[in-house]
């Protein structure tokens, strides 16, 4: 019994001794609260806020600090010169793609967000010039997202004006932009099968943005033994694989290597041209899980961006004036907004930014890990430590953004109102790890938003001192609160 005793006693200073090995063995980490047994600093972190928490580590351990999730230690930059550093000046060491056991658990390495080493560099490169090659940022694609900005204000006058939550046809028109370029067709907005891909890409970025995920990434092994959404997303995952194997194989029964049609098309013929390479990261797994990236990335992102848009610019009914007032003077009402216009529209451009830089999407980014044993500031971080980038921290720089906590398109101005660009400006990350499809996405907001504001005046179904903005979910994800509103042709 004695022994026993014994035991229970010294597990906890023979962890506590294993953590600080860690942490002292192979390098030197940066300063933090000291980790308990097992859960690290859990209990010393709001999951449900977590930049909040982070800010006041910020405060006592500066701007490089590390912190326990768990068992594994975490270095988290805080502000915009530690981030700089780290994925610019050093952006090849902190290149790597941190852990998120749940999502490994379903993409198992393939891909381009989650993977690393030679997977991450060819599925980076082959989309990067696949997506150019196909218009990306060009006029091709830009006519794409302008027949797709008509269909929404389409489907928007068939409200006719009434009470309306725009989530489901928000969600529509970035999909179908997405799809155009991975199936080379766009689906109707009542298309079954559409409906099925909106609600499983919907429902996993919530699951995603919950607290008990962040718990699970953090205690993995919590998913093997307890039931809760890490289920639902694992089907989910299942289902959209499926999915796109299923237009992978329709695709393969009418591939023209000759005229490539889509992004499913140059992938099979480089599979082709590679099928001799033993070693070639050109296979289905990754063909899908590459899919499942972009369809990720490409669809919720933009669609919870729009629809936190259209919530600020009802909150903001003066500045929604200015910007529908440039529409009308340089660009009408009988003609579609193209990009061209976005020169000539400095107050509109800045308020697209500052929509993006308020809402803070992505508040600490997704997660990096270090290539190799890094020294980092008189620090010596081990390879394979993850790194959390706090891009709230940069966004919301009081230096750079007087009251960084009001909306205010003044940020992106200067005295003349010219627009303004700001170094600090990361809302799709920076450096190596830099998302694919930036391009892509500022267009999508400029065209859809100005398309919108062009053929709709937006009204609130309260006061808009009334509408609140404060994000539901700041896990993952910042999602906007439920709302609805009117669309009042104009």
């Amino acid at each position: 019994m004695d022994a026993v005793l014994v035991l229970l006693l010294s597990l906890p200073c023979l962890l506590l001794l294993s953590l600080w090995r860690r942490g002292s063995g192979r390098g030197r980490l940066p300063p933090g609260p000291t980790p308990l047994p097992i859960i690290g600093n859990t209990l010393q972190i709001d999951f449900k806020n977590l930049n909040k928490s982070l800010n006041n580590f910020s405060k006592v351990y500066g701007p490089v600090f590390t912190l326990y999730l768990g068992m594994q230690p975490t270095v988290v930059l805080h502000g915009y010169d530690a981030v700089k550093e780290a994925l610019i000046d050093h952006g090849e060491e902190f290149s790597g793609r941190g852990r998120l056991p749940l999502v490994d658990k379903a993409n198992r390495g393939f891909g381009i967000a989650f993977s690393n080493g030679s997977t991450w560099r060819e599925m980076r490169r082959f989309s990067l010039m696949t997506l150019r090659n196909f218009g990306m940022g060009k006029r091709s694609i830009e006519e794409c997202v302008q027949e797709e900005a008509l269909c929404l204000v389409e489907e928007l006058r068939k409200t006719k004006g009434s009470p309306c939550d725009p989530t489901f046809i928000l969600g529509c028109a970035p999909c179908n932009v997405i799809c155009s370029i991975i199936f080379k067709n766009r689906f109707a907005y009542k298309d079954p099968e559409f409906l099925n891909l909106i609600e499983k890409l919907n429902e996993n970025i919530k699951v995603l943005s919950s607290p008990w995920i962040q718990v699970c990434n953090k205690f993995p092994v919590l998913m093997d033994y307890l039931p809760g959404s890490h289920d639902t997303l694992l089907k989910n995952f299942a289902y959209l694989k499926n999915y796109f194997m299923d237009k992978v194989r329709e695709h393969e029964e009418t591939l023209d290597v000759n005229n490539p049609q889509d992004f499913i098309d140059c992938f099979l013929i480089k599979m082709k041209q590679e099928k001799d390479n033993h070693q070639s990261e050109f296979n289905y797994e990754n063909l899908a899980c590459t899919i499942n990236n972009l369809f990720g990335a490409g669809t919720e992102t933009t669609s919870t961006t729009l629809r936190y848009s259209l919530l600020l610019l009802m909150k903001h009914p003066h500045i929604t004036a200015k910007v529908q007032e440039e529409i009308d003077r340089v660009i009408g009402r009988h003609r579609s907004p193209c990009m061209q216009d976005r020169s000539q529209m400095p107050y509109t451009d800045a308020v697209l930014h500052e929509i993006q830089r308020y809402i803070d999407l992505l508040p600490t980014n997704l997660p990096h890990a270090v290539t190799c044993d890094a020294k980092f500031r008189n620090y010596l971080i081990p390879k394979g430590t993850t790194i959390l980038t706090s891009l709230t921290s940069v966004l919301h720089d009081n230096k750079e953004f007087p009251n960084p906590e009001i909306f205010d398109p003044g940020h992106f101005l200067d005295k003349s109102g010219n627009f303004t660009k700001s170094d600090y400006f990361m809302p799709f990350s920076t450096g190596k790890r830099i998302c694919v499809g930036e391009g892509l996405a500022r267009m999508e907001l400029f065209l859809f938003l100005t398309t919108i504001l062009q053929n709709f005046k937006l009204k609130p179904l309260v006061d808009p001192k009334d509408i609140h903005t404060i994000p539901v979910a700041n896990g993952f994800a910042a999602l906007p609160p439920s709302y609805q509103l009117c669309f009042i042709s104009v």
